[in-house]
């Protein structure tokens, strides 16, 4: 009976072709779809990340517009703090958001750091503007900005600029290493380990 039923498929299958191998279209469907699904995806992490950041002025602490302001996160180092107060480390990027609406200098401020950390910059210069006559508080943007710097998980500080930078009309804002840049700096710092 085993006989009778393998002859009996050899024979249904006499005609029968493989089919090509067809991997290479659906490798490079996947990168595209995959390419896709990741930006797709980033955008919706930046969204979420904005929608994080308020636009009402309720729910903000008002700072006076000449008011200096500071902040770091545990773990920056008292020096490192205090060099960045002094405008002590290379400013490459300046964003000036002072003339912007502020669901405007929200994105720009947000999109900003996300592209210069890419870049592997640790610090750029934000103005703000003091907004003395701001409505419905004096110094507006700066309130918002302070208060979005603080939420936003790839700033370690920010400490108002010396005078020549704009003094309390702009910040310093320290940015975390790129992961490139913590690759680089982890590699550079094992140079000189003796592996056993």
């Amino acid at each position: 009976m085993v006989e009778e039923e393998m002859s009996l498929f050899l024979s249904e299958m006499a005609g029968v072709q493989p089919l090509k191998n067809n991997t290479t279209t659906t490798i490079s469907e996947q990168k595209v779809s995959t390419e896709a699904q990741n930006l797709r995806r980033k955008q919706l992490q930046v969204s979420e990340q904005l929608a994080k950041l308020t636009l009402d002025p309720n729910l903000i602490t008002a700072i006076l517009p000449d008011a200096i302001v500071e902040f770091k996160r545990d773990g920056v180092q008292e020096a490192v703090f205090h060099r960045l107060s002094l405008g002590g480390y290379p400013i490459k990027y300046e964003i000036d958001l002072h003339m912007l609406k502020v669901s405007q200098a929200r994105e720009a401020l947000y999109q900003q750091i996300l592209a210069s950390r890419a870049r592997g910059e640790r610090c750029i210069l934000v103005i703000h503007g003091k907004g003395a006559k701001a409505k419905p508080f004096p110094g507006l943007m700066k309130s918002f900005v302070a208060s979005w710097l603080e939420q936003i998980e790839e700033v370690l500080a920010f400490h108002s600029a010396q005078r020549h930078h704009g003094g309390t009309g702009a910040l310093y804002v320290m940015l975390t290493k790129s992961e490139q840049k913590r690759i680089e700096t982890r590699e550079t710092n094992h140079k000189g380990v003796k592996v056993r």
